[in-house]
């Protein structure tokens, strides 16, 4: 039967309650704060070792990633980013479970992704638990400044989030998304693209 125990680690990224004060995820927090205090007291012109910290950081990166300082998280391995990601000053990721990125995201400054949360009940709270949900971010999404998205969220693919929103549930693709909560104003579509091209000569 004692197999059968889940740790504290196990049922964090299992989505279950677990108490965040345990051994083993206290020294993950440690090790991944003294990665990202390095990270954020690197003078700027040392990009390349900053890209190498993130690598080292984060449970995927591809090719093409930029994130600007300060940046904040918990443990960074549970976070996944896409080619040509960006991310401006001041984004925090509380990754208590997967925060999936897809390719072509940028994100402005400001931005909270949260995937932690706590019981509603003070009895329960006052214990110390605390629970995550995964949260996905499709390819080619804008999410603007000061936005929150909360923990089990998906934004889907195309999808621009306006700044200030606090995203509290699932976006589809294709959308402008904007609001506390976040909703759907309107489709995306091609006419977009011809409206903010219109006086740009492309390819030339």
């Amino acid at each position: 039967m004692e197999n059968n125990i889940l740790s504290e680690k196990q049922k964090m990224l299992a989505g279950k309650a677990y108490q965040a004060g345990d051994a083993e995820l206290a020294k993950e927090r440690l090790k991944a704060r003294e990665i990202v205090f390095e990270f954020n007291n690197l003078a700027p012109k040392f990009i390349k070792q900053r890209k190498e910290l993130l690598k080292r950081l984060f449970g995927k990166t591809e090719r093409m990633f930029y994130v600007e300082p300060p940046f904040r998280c918990d443990y960074g391995y549970n976070i996944e980013i896409g080619d040509n990601f960006y991310a401006n000053f001041n984004l925090v990721i509380l990754d208590c479970a997967k925060v999936s990125i897809g390719n072509n995201v940028f994100i402005a400054p400001n931005v909270a992704i949260y995937t932690a949360g706590h019981p509603i009940h003070a009895h329960l709270r006052d214990q110390e638990y605390e629970w995550a949900q995964e949260i996905t971010i499709g390819n080619s999404v804008w999410i603007g400044g000061n936005v929150v998205v909360n923990p089990g969220v998906k934004i889907g693919s195309n999808v621009v989030i306006g700044s200030g929103s606090v995203v509290t549930r699932d976006i589809p693709d294709n959308v402008f998304a904007a609001g506390n909560p976040c909703r759907v104003i309107r489709q995306l579509t091609d006419a977009d693209k011809d409206y903010y091209y219109k006086d740009f000569k492309l390819g030339e």
